[in-house]
């Protein structure tokens, strides 16, 4: 089981760049950077939170759940 994240996905569908980003939302360019290629094992809710708001989006839109465990 992962979760994947997708925050360049939605990032490219509102034609808005980690810098515009980073200052909306208040974390750094290497924190969102980490997030926007994958290479995180956690992000806390409040960032979570701001991401959303700030790109008007769900959760849902940035996390999706790939089940790699295959079905008995």
């Amino acid at each position: 089981m992962s979760i994947i994240l997708r925050l360049d996905r939605v990032m490219a569908d509102r034609k808005i760049s980690l810098n515009e980003l980073s200052e909306r939302v208040g974390v750094s360019n290497v924190n969102l950077s980490k997030l926007k290629t994958g290479k995180v094992s956690a992000i806390r809710f409040s960032t979570l939170n701001a991401i959303c708001k700030a790109l008007d989006c769900q959760p849902g839109d940035i996390l999706e759940f790939n089940d790699d465990e295959e079905t008995l």
